[in-house]
């Protein structure tokens, strides 16, 4: 039993990789459907998760959207743990409790389900979903009390804008471009996002539209070489805003820590696996046995993040109108999602490791109770054998069910990246260019956009070079 739960599992993130590089989202999202079960109880908001990335994929906004909203559900339910749960990871490990995902992602959840609305031009939906970011970023800001932790969201507050700013509401949509940009300032250092061009030109262009004399003002003098039109030299045009998801994004691994407590146990951890501890599947029946065996070995898995990052540094957008005439756009980095990925497992590290270690010491300490209580009820004789054989089982048992909570969303890409454009009103067909440093740009042809005067369209994208 110990050596059949070691075995290696198929990575259903690597088959829905390939199904969109090969630009089959429809595919991708049938592989996340099939593995429904395979999630598990304890992991339905990821799964929703998942879905909910799959299904805007594939261009099903409104079922993305009820899969989301039933994950948000989930992940407000989850708030209060039962404390059973707890008890039961604090035994074996965190792969027990259920996935609430971290903050960044429970905000990307109400991000997503903004922009299917938007996509269909449901705008009324979508400014119901911008105030649920606005109210989850300040609970979160409220809760959090270290100033350089995750407590608010740059990229989220930029889409906010956008949505206020694309309904009329000029006077939020200023508010939320302030807030996007004091965020991006405020997070740069470990955000590695530097303050979009466009989001300057926003901030001028609404803080003029406002007569907001003082602001604009001072982002003049912050933004001295930003050009923008006002709001009223573009009310006769149509906005496209386009969403680009870069790249894949990072998994987790697991860092197995094997602390010997004799001497004979840390020559055979040595021998075994070197001092440079490595996390290689193959290696845990093997590891269960010895280690079981020799019973003198305490094991740790922390979980390590592995980046995959994108090599496409701009994403190209092509509108080419009926009259032949074409609109190239280019993207910038608007929010990326491995550092924020590695921001929020860093700022858990400490309480998870403490966790980690108590559950070890644990888990040894109740091992080590059970093989001493089998030998005295063996007696004498037996004392030896039923010591090795009850050692073998629950130390063994202990290593074997020691494992990091490896659980994160990985269908959402490494960046995401946004560019807006007004154009003249009319029907134009979208197509989106981008390569890798070795390949040339690749045209691939994704819908046809009509939009009227002062209309909004949105246009999402999934990159994978």
């Amino acid at each position: 039993m110990l050596l059949a739960g070691c075995g290696p599992s198929v990575n259903r993130y690597l088959l829905i990789e390939t199904s969109l590089r090969a630009h089959d989202p429809k595919g991708a999202d049938a592989i996340v459907a099939a593995a429904e079960k395979d999630y598990g109880a304890k992991s339905r908001v990821l799964y929703g998760m998942d879905r909910g990335m799959t299904l805007q994929l594939a261009g099903d906004y409104q079922q993305s959207n009820a899969v989301l909203e039933q994950a948000e559900d989930e992940v407000d339910r989850l708030y209060t743990r039962r404390i059973r749960t707890e008890t039961l990871a604090f035994m074996t490990n965190d792969t027990a409790l259920p996935y609430e995902g971290d903050s960044y992602e429970q905000v990307l959840i109400n991000v997503l389900k903004a922009l299917n609305y938007a996509t269909v031009g449901q705008w009324q939906d979508a400014l119901v979903e911008a105030r649920r970011i606005d109210h989850r970023l300040n609970v979160l800001s409220d809760r959090t009390k270290e100033k350089n932790a995750y407590r608010d969201d740059g990229f989220a507050r930029y889409l906010t804008g956008i949505l206020y700013e694309s309904t009329g509401d000029v006077n939020n949509a200023f508010i939320a471009y302030r807030k996007a940009y004091e965020t991006l300032e405020a997070t740069r250092a470990w955000s590695h996002t530097a303050v979009p061009s466009q989001l300057r030109v926003d901030l001028l262009r609404t803080a003029e539209a406002l007569h907001f004399t003082q602001e604009l003002a001072e982002y003049q003098q912050a933004f001295p070489e930003m050009k923008w039109e006002s709001s009223q030299a573009l009310q006769q045009l149509a906005q496209v805003v386009v969403i680009s998801y870069n790249g894949r994004a990072p998994h987790k691994e697991d860092q197995l820590l094997d602390l010997p407590i004799s001497l004979d146990a840390l020559q055979l951890v040595l021998l075994n696996r070197g001092i440079s501890q490595s996390s290689r599947q193959s290696n845990r029946g093997v590891d269960t046995v010895l280690y079981g065996l020799n019973g003198r070995v305490v094991r740790v898995a922390l979980p390590r993040l592995v980046p995959q990052k994108t090599q496409v540094r701009v994403d190209t957008v092509n509108l080419i109108a009926d009259n032949g005439s074409r609109v190239v756009v280019n993207t910038e980095l608007a929010h990326n999602v491995t550092a924020q990925a590695d921001k929020a497992l860093s700022e858990r590290m400490a309480g998870i490791t403490v966790k980690a270690l108590a559950r070890a010491a644990t888990k040894f300490a109740l091992a080590e109770g059970a093989t001493r209580g089998a030998q005295q009820a063996a007696g004498k004789d037996a004392a030896p054998w039923v010591g090795l054989l009850v050692g073998l089982l629950t130390k063994g048992l202990a290593v074997a069910s020691e494992e990091a909570d490896k659980r994160s969303w990985q269908t959402l890409p490494d960046e995401i990246h946004l560019a807006r454009v007004w154009v003249p009103a009319g029907r134009y067909q979208v197509q989106h260019s981008a390569g890798g440093p070795l390949e040339p740009l690749k045209p691939e042809t994704l819908r046809t956009l009509s939009v009227g005067p002062g209309e909004t369209a949105v246009v999402i994208q999934r990159v994978m070079p």
